[in-house]
């Protein structure tokens, strides 16, 4: 096994620190970004063997100097796990602007600011991964997490030109996919709106409360997951995309051959304005 060092962007909880963890374990060199001098005692008291520093991902201006000093310190980073984000839960009507704005900069902007740091030098040195973590939730849709699907439907499409940029340079991008896990992006980790008009309630309630009664008892085991990480990073074929878990699967397939059939069915209307 070729040892790798690892760049992981939000490395203290949920899938960056499973990845971290288990990234160590098998040999490999791990920098995971921390936001505070807590997380960073948290993160060094359970993984000692991690080079922890500070990156706020939506401190844009700064990231392209932590990058050079990460790799000034600790070698050249040859994949770079794109993880640091969160979900947010509220009905669209009721979200203020200011919680869309503070979700794309991080699922979105943070994202694409890191990747742009470590690019030019993947591509000079014709090699390097990109794992963008995107979701489930950049492929299918659900009433209540409408900037959250927002940003990974943007993360997505981004990811995927990515991929054809940098392909001629010996350069993967994949965005990783995953579906329901038993991390705390649905608990401490989700930003909530309040409720504040009642006709939604019908409609909003029940996917609330099925959301928050499911939390810690999902299907995905993020160490499973973790596994799969590590074995798409050494594949050299690796997909454009990856979904993770059982749910993912069914959905996303579901959410496609009901698309197929919208595009037959109105294809004589969609053909129809051809000169």
């Amino acid at each position: 096994m070729t040892t790798k060092t690892f760049f992981i962007t939000g490395a203290n909880s949920g899938f960056g620190f499973a990845i971290a963890g288990a990234a160590l374990r098998a040999g490999h060199n791990v920098i995971g970004t921390i936001r505070s001098e807590e997380a960073r005692s948290s993160l060094l008291e359970r993984l000692p063997k991690v080079h922890a520093v500070f990156c706020d991902i939506t401190d844009f201006d700064r990231i392209e100097g932590i990058a050079q000093q990460a790799e000034t310190d600790f070698g050249p980073v040859d994949v770079l796990i794109n993880n640091a984000g969160y979900g947010h839960e509220g009905v669209l009507e009721e979200s203020p602007l200011s919680e869309m704005q503070r979700q794309f900069d991080v699922n979105v902007f943070g994202a694409v600011a890191v990747a742009k740091a470590f690019l030019p030098r993947f591509r000079q040195r014709r090699s390097g991964f990109v794992v963008n973590v995107t979701s489930m939730g950049g492929l299918i849709t659900m009433p209540g997490i409408a900037y959250y699907c927002g940003s990974k439907f943007a993360l997505q499409g981004i990811s995927e030109v990515m991929r054809a940029e940098m392909a001629p340079f010996g350069v993967h991008v994949t965005a990783l996919c995953p579906g329901s896990f038993r991390t705390d992006w649905a608990g401490r980790s989700m930003v909530r709106t309040e409720r504040s008009i009642d006709e939604y309630d019908m409609l909003f309630d029940p996917i609330r409360e099925a959301r928050q009664k499911k939390h810690g008892a999902q299907l995905g085991d993020p160490e499973k997951l973790v596994e799969a990480v590590l074995t798409l990073v050494m594949s050299e074929n690796p997909p454009p995309q990856l979904l993770l878990g059982s749910d993912a699967l069914s959905l996303v397939r579901n959410r496609l051959q009901a698309m197929l059939r919208e595009i037959d069915d109105w294809e004589k209307f969609t053909c129809s304005t051809d000169g």
